[in-house]
């Protein structure tokens, strides 16, 4: 495969992946705080050999998938009434316990088991400073503070754990709004949590479409050029063959 196929191809696995994002960002349009992610790519930078009526080295662009970045930005707060649903002001995640160990989210829709233990939408325990936070019957309408205290009726019940990180880029997805990390988690005292209200995702639909639009341009453009390549190789072809 000749050098001008080689760079197409990587221009087209670049766009590929782009859009693979892009749809991504699209389809968690209205998954509670979802982070939207952008591609990256570098430039892959190759000395090769002169062709014929060339001299000296010559140099090939490629291009590079080197991941994506996640936006950190807060979506808007949306009210929804429903007592476990909770959005967090400021840099700051809820902890969930997971079959894998402790795994961190924003989503704060929230609900309650067959136990009365308050749990994300998988079913994962959400932890507080003592554990696993269990309602009963008997506490009553249940109020939660800013500062993550939750109490009923009768008094304090727990009080949920609200964590930071040093580097939050570094945080691992792992599906169902969760994240995981080695890093050792601090306390979050900057963040405060609002009852009853969720955070919506950062995505903005036409800022995403747009992108689409751009990214699918790229894509067409490559391949025609592609296909010129293969159209000059043929009447080459056609010459050659009929000499």
């Amino acid at each position: 495969m000749d050098n001008t196929l080689l760079v197409s191809l990587s221009q087209q696995l670049a766009a590929y992946r782009a859009m693979d994002v892009i749809a991504n960002n699209i389809a968690n349009l209205s998954t509670p705080a979802f982070k939207r992610e952008t591609a990256t790519f570098e430039q892959f930078v190759q000395q090769v050999q002169p062709s014929e009526g060339q001299s000296g080295p010559q140099t090939i662009s490629f291009v590079k998938d080197t991941g994506v970045v996640r936006d950190l930005n807060e979506g808007r707060l949306e009210p929804t009434g429903a007592p476990f649903d909770l959005a967090i002001n400021g840099k700051g995640y809820f902890v969930a316990q997971t079959a894998n160990g402790e795994r961190y989210t924003r989503n704060g829709h929230f609900m309650l088991n067959a136990d009365g233990a308050i749990v994300t939408g998988d079913g994962n325990p959400v932890v507080g400073d003592g554990g696993p936070i269990t309602i009963t019957a008997d506490d009553g309408d249940i109020h939660i503070a800013a500062d993550g205290t939750v109490s009923g009726k009768q008094g304090q019940i727990g009080k949920l754990r609200l964590v930071s990180f040093a580097d939050e880029r570094s945080l691992t997805k792992e599906g169902a709004s969760l994240y995981a990390t080695d890093q050792s988690p601090t306390a979050a005292n900057d963040a405060k949590i609002t009852q009853g209200m969720l955070e919506a995702s950062n995505v903005e639909p036409v800022i995403e479409i747009s992108h689409m639009i751009e990214v699918m341009r790229a894509y067409q453009a490559t391949a025609s050029l592609s296909q010129s390549q293969e159209d000059l190789k043929l009447k080459a072809i056609d010459k050659l063959g009929s000499t």
